[in-house]
């Protein structure tokens, strides 16, 4: 057996963050565009700006800037409140599945530790 989590975060019932969530603005981030992030995701350039759109409205927040494209070129970045909500999402992330290794080791395995990096599940969960 092997234990596995799923995380997410909710303000007011409303599904605010999930590690989906947080691979999407780590997208925007690493890829200055909205566009690229859609592509690394494999989404539509639609659904990731309304998965982005509907962050901000759950938090109450504005986490993304974009430009116009044009001539210049157009992009996307991060505003602080949406760099420091990953920082504090990931801290939240690491500390949450150490937690739960340390518990399942206690209670089911405890001559074989867990590395809580395995605790992370590709299964489908809050998008």
């Amino acid at each position: 057996m092997q234990p596995r989590t799923k995380l997410w975060l909710e303000q007011d019932d409303k599904l605010a963050l999930s590690d989906y969530r947080l691979r999407l603005l780590k997208a925007i981030a690493e890829g200055g565009s909205l566009a690229a992030a859609a592509g690394t995701l494999d989404l539509s350039y639609r659904r990731a700006w309304g998965k982005i759109r509907e962050i901000e409205q759950n938090l109450g927040v504005e986490l993304v800037q974009s430009a116009a494209g044009g001539a210049g070129g157009g992009g996307s970045r991060l505003t602080p409140a949406g760099e420091l909500l990953i920082e504090r999402y990931d801290q939240f992330a690491i500390r949450s599945r150490d937690a739960v290794a340390a518990i399942y080791d206690e209670i089911f395995s405890p001559d074989s530790p867990t590395d809580p990096a395995t605790l992370r599940s590709d299964r489908f969960g809050p998008r």
